[in-house]
């Protein structure tokens, strides 16, 4: 619905939640306090890959994570683990950060499907541009990630001439990643991020 920020008790019951109601209620004022609002539903499902564009702006992550905590999303990202030492570490988990080791043998890719195998619940939030630049062509790892851990891509559109972030459907990977990747850039063709579309 535009112009809200649903409560939590509207969020699916198998979608990862977090619990602090001080935060949340924080947050939802912000938002709104900004023009900021959300618009779609959120699937029923314990796991998959969010994927957030057009990402164009560091402002993608601040509005992401004050709407995430604001209506109790329990989404994680990933970030490198030289970046989870001291105070920053601590940070960083509490906002849902999961450490990767880019020097292992075992890839980026292959570390989140292992994630995937091991938790009950895990909803991954991805850039899939991988970058604020605009790129003509996605990275391909949240496709591999979502269809080898046989979870789906959810995406989420951040449009900024209306201020709302926009839930797309859910999508279940083919096996074909060209089609699968057209139909996910269909639906962000009408939004238009601070700085570019996609």
């Amino acid at each position: 619905m535009k112009g809200t920020v649903p409560a939590p008790a509207q969020l699916p019951p198998r979608m990862p939640q977090l619990r602090d109601g001080r935060r949340r209620r924080l947050c939802r004022g912000v938002l709104r306090l900004c023009g900021w609002s959300l618009v779609g539903d959120f699937p029923d499902v314990p796991k998959l890959v969010l994927i957030a564009a057009p990402h164009s702006s560091w402002w993608d992550g601040i509005w992401g994570l004050l709407m995430k905590a604001a209506i109790g999303a329990d989404v994680h990202f990933m970030a490198k683990q030289e970046l989870f030492r001291g105070p920053l570490g601590a940070l960083l988990v509490k906002l849902g950060g999961m450490p990767i080791n880019r020097g292992s043998a075992q890839g980026v890719v292959e570390q989140m499907i292992d994630q995937f195998r091991r938790r009950d619940r895990l909803w991954l939030g991805i850039a899939p541009e991988g970058t604020r630049r605009h790129v003509p062509r996605w990275k391909s790892g949240f496709w591999r990630i979502a269809h080898d851990a046989g979870v789906p891509v959810f995406p989420v559109a951040f449009n900024y001439p209306d201020k709302t972030i926009r839930l797309g459907p859910p999508l279940d990977t083919t096996g074909d990643m060209a089609a699968d990747m057209e139909r996910l850039r269909r639906f962000y063709a009408p939004f238009r991020g601070k700085h570019h579309g996609i």
